[in-house]
């Protein structure tokens, strides 16, 4: 059951649970400005971080299993927060923008860059088909939520504008 009321996210509440965890991208959700950005930024670093240790078939391997594992973080969270997509929730761009990266590569940092911006221009500003999935999903009364559905709602929108921002970085390579 849902709280009464919308909870902030705290560190106490990040730590509260292996979901609020992983959901709220280890702590990078829990800035009150641009939690996304932020989410984003820590996805580029752990990508980073990635390409040190694993091959790309593996960080393929990782990004695949992120995504049932984000449902469920995701699902969790937001019940747990009592808003059916709260803003501290970051995974779902932790897991796009990791597609982005891992189709893009090798690429260098600005193209790394480039992809970001695309990325944050296309998740934030929400134009046609982002709009569209972002909407798909939507729930607005928290008392009645089916929150698996709002969890995978929260990640859609995402892999959308991931989807977006490859289809830019193709045109313009093919230009």
């Amino acid at each position: 059951m849902p709280p009464a009321t919308p909870r902030r996210p705290s560190i106490a509440f990040l730590l509260s649970h292996p979901a609020h965890f992983i959901a709220m991208g280890f702590g990078s959700g829990l800035p009150r400005v641009a939690p996304g950005t932020v989410g984003t930024l820590w996805a580029w670093a752990a990508f980073a971080v990635m390409q040190l240790w694993f091959t790309p078939a593996a960080i393929g391997w990782i990004i695949l299993a992120a995504l049932p594992i984000g449902w469920w973080a995701c699902s969790i969270t937001a019940r747990d927060m009592g808003v059916a997509d709260p803003g501290s929730i970051v995974w779902d761009e932790v897991i796009a923008f990791w597609i982005v990266l891992w189709l893009v590569t090798p690429a260098g940092l600005f193209a790394q860059a480039i992809a970001f911006g695309l990325f944050r221009f296309f998740d934030a500003a929400k134009p046609g088909p982002v709009a569209w999935a972002d909407a798909l999903f939507k729930q607005r009364d928290a008392a009645q939520v089916r929150w698996w559905r709002a969890g995978f709602g929260i990640i859609l929108d995402d892999l959308v504008a991931a989807f977006c921002t490859l289809l830019v970085i193709a045109l313009w390579r093919a230009w």
